[in-house]
């Protein structure tokens, strides 16, 4: 193994903070591709399913009307 314990792994001879910085400027941007999107899509789907429920019971309540 090139690294002796995750201390090394970790300080990367003086490099770790630097290294770790790019892996996580590269990750964050990349979770972030992934997660916006789909949590986009939910929410949408949420609003559809909410507007189709306001167009069924809305429609329930003028055919109530119109037959009383």
């Amino acid at each position: 193994m090139y690294f002796e314990s995750l201390s090394a792994v970790w300080h990367m001879d003086g490099h770790g903070f630097y290294v770790w910085l790019a892996y996580a400027f590269t990750a964050i941007p990349l979770a972030l591709t992934v997660w916006l999107p789909i949590n986009r899509i939910r929410q949408h789907w949420r609003w559809l399913q909410a507007e189709q429920r306001r167009a069924a019971s809305a429609s329930s309540g003028s055919a109530n009307e119109a037959g009383g």
